[in-house]
């Protein structure tokens, strides 16, 4: 899948820098994608499901509960859209985006919600960008915005979804110091995403494929 958004990683403390899908902080213009802003790794996902381990909390529906920490908002705009299936699509997805950022965050260090809605390549990659995350000892804090988010239905169990982020208020943190790395705001702050979902056997919409482009003329505010 291409997990999720691609956020830019600032460690000061490693004194390097790493593009992330799904994690997102802060603006800048690297990048784990080629020069069409394909993610590595990302573009062909599996059908296979990936469930929660057993030890993993469950809501009445059997869907693995998390959390984000208390200086990480996301916000995910249009998710009403008077179809059922499609706003199901939107649910489910955004379910996906702050799955991963709980992974990153240590709310949900066993990363269950990241292994119960993406599956193939898109799991495959988010849990190399958590752990990317984890390596640095970095995590996120600050605002997210997601929007104009648009579900275009493939059949009864496979829809493709675009969307734009808005990182220019999410930012990563040392996880040792707390301090803030901030960065300024400019196009690459903003990223377009394309990904496919499909429905697996539960009813759950996991995100499969991500394709993200920082900079895209579509998300500028």
């Amino acid at each position: 899948m291409t997990r999720r958004s691609r956020r830019l990683l600032t460690t000061a403390t490693a004194g390097a820098t790493a593009a992330l899908l799904l994690a997102g902080c802060g603006g800048g213009d690297g990048g784990k994608s080629d020069s069409n802003g394909k993610i590595a790794g990302a573009d062909t996902g599996a059908s296979t499901s990936a469930s929660p381990s057993a030890s993993a909390s469950a809501s009445s529906d059997g869907r693995p509960k998390f959390t984000l920490p208390s200086d990480l908002a996301l916000t995910f705009e249009g998710g009403q859209t008077g179809d059922a299936v499609k706003d199901a699509v939107l649910a489910d997805n955004a379910e996906m985006m702050r799955a991963v950022d709980a992974a990153i965050a240590g709310t949900d260090p066993k990363g269950e919600g990241v292994g119960y809605y993406t599956t193939g390549k898109a799991l495959e990659a988010s849990l190399s960008w958590v752990a990317q995350w984890k390596k640095a000892n970095v995590t996120i804090t600050g605002d997210i915005r997601y929007y104009d988010r648009e579900v275009t239905l493939k059949g009864k169990t496979a829809a493709i979804l675009t969307f734009c982020g808005d990182e220019s208020k999410g930012f990563s943190k040392n996880k040792k110091t707390n301090k803030i790395n901030k960065t300024p705001v400019t196009k690459n702050s903003y990223v377009t995403y394309n990904t496919r979902l499909d429905k697996n056997s539960a009813g759950v919409w996991q995100t499969s494929q991500i394709i993200s482009t920082r900079g895209a003329a579509r998300c500028q505010p």
